[in-house]
């Protein structure tokens, strides 16, 4: 049975760990992971993808500890996207909605990081205990300290404690909480406003996001403003950038063709 399952709605594509017992991921799942979400990056029918677990107590714990054990190098053949698939995908410039429905905690909370959107269950826990097993959150180490203030993510990250989703939607780490039992239907509805959104403009701000992290600020605006970043330029000389215009001038909705 494949530990992948994968379902088109119109642009959305559903992704869904499925690898009892805990959803882990091992090497051959991470390098099927890449390769869905590669997928999705190269379709121009899909628009949006939604990332969730089997069931309603795991969402993802990372690592498969009991393969490692077998032989799986933690330094092997993670596939085209790196870890989980989405971490280190090149290019990825389409919204990513993580519906996380259980326990999400070391890679698996780093999957979760990278996504846009962060949707929780609200039985969803949460940690980053890598600690305890004497090794580092590597992606979480970068991303976390961004994301959250610095003083709670180093908290979470020297300790390895772990918290609730209530505690994770106070410190902005996730979006909204929704009872378990209407956790994907919730997502869906997030999915869909997505997805009936300009396709143009989620690149562009994708890129945009990605990009300024390394830059400074008046660096990183010049380089937009003089569309410099391929997103950008594609966006302004659109037909949907006109259609934008034309549906604001005309009172109606915008039909978005991503062209």
């Amino acid at each position: 049975m494949s530990p992948i399952h994968t379902e088109t709605r119109g642009h959305v594509l559903e992704v869904r760990l499925d690898r009892p017992p805990a959803n882990a991921i091992d090497l051959a799942t991470s390098r099927q992971m890449g390769e869905v979400f590669a997928g999705f990056r190269d379709d121009p029918n899909l628009r949006v993808a939604l990332v969730t677990g089997t069931g309603e107590k795991f969402f993802c714990p990372g690592w498969d500890l009991k393969a490692a054990a077998a032989g799986d190098a933690v330094d092997g053949d993670y596939g085209v996207g790196g870890f989980g698939g989405l971490q280190e995908l090149p290019g990825l410039n389409k919204p990513v909605i993580a519906a996380i429905n259980g326990i999400c905690c070391g890679g698996g909370l780093e999957l979760a990081l990278s996504a846009d959107i962060i949707l929780a269950a609200d039985h969803a826990t949460f940690a980053l205990p890598e600690i305890r097993s004497g090794t580092v959150a590597d992606a979480a180490s970068i991303k976390l300290p961004k994301r959250i203030p610095y003083h709670v993510a180093m908290e979470m990250l020297l300790t390895g404690r772990w918290f609730d989703a209530e505690e994770a939607k106070h410190w902005g780490l996730v979006n909204h909480i929704h009872p378990a039992a209407s956790l994907m239907d919730e997502a869906r509805k997030m999915a869909d406003l997505i997805a009936a959104g300009p396709p143009l403009v989620y690149a562009a701000l994708k890129e945009i996001v990605r990009e300024a992290e390394a830059e400074r600020f008046h660096d990183m605006l010049a380089r937009v403003t003089k569309s410099q970043l391929p997103t950008v330029a594609t966006l302004y000389a659109s037909e949907d950038q006109k259609e934008g215009a034309r549906a604001f001038a005309e009172k109606r909705d915008p039909v978005w063709k991503g062209k």
